[in-house]
């Protein structure tokens, strides 16, 4: 019966220890953003448009001077979890046309990490 329990007790842990570990942790996220700063950052717009407050926000729209690809704003994309990091893994892929040049982030646990560090920015 104690077997029973443990084995019990351990498979309800599982769904958390998963969830847990997409999290992401947002000071890790800093550090892979390091990479992003040619192109990004808070304060204002440059190569790419600032990403202060990107999580939750259309693609395509709000800072004011920034030129987005037609691909971009014509994509209906909202910046949630899941549409962050389909776009982290290949921009291309997610959006055919966008003139973002990043090749993409394969390490699953870095986009998970930067898009938490990403949210606590929003």
């Amino acid at each position: 019966m104690r077997h029973l329990i443990l084995g019990a007790a351990l498979a309800l842990m599982l769904p958390m220890s998963a969830q847990a570990q997409e999290a992401g942790d947002a000071a890790a996220g800093e550090k892979v953003f390091s990479a992003c700063k040619a192109c990004h950052n808070f304060e204002k717009n440059g190569v790419g448009p600032s990403l202060k407050g990107v999580y939750g926000e259309k693609a395509g729209e709000g800072h004011d001077g920034y030129s987005f690809s037609a691909a971009l704003k014509n994509s209906g994309i909202t910046w949630d979890e899941a549409n962050l990091k389909e776009w982290l893994k290949d921009p291309k892929a997610k959006v055919p046309g966008t003139k973002m040049v990043y090749p993409g982030l394969k390490d699953d646990k870095k986009i998970a990490d930067v898009i938490a560090y990403l949210k606590s920015k929003s």
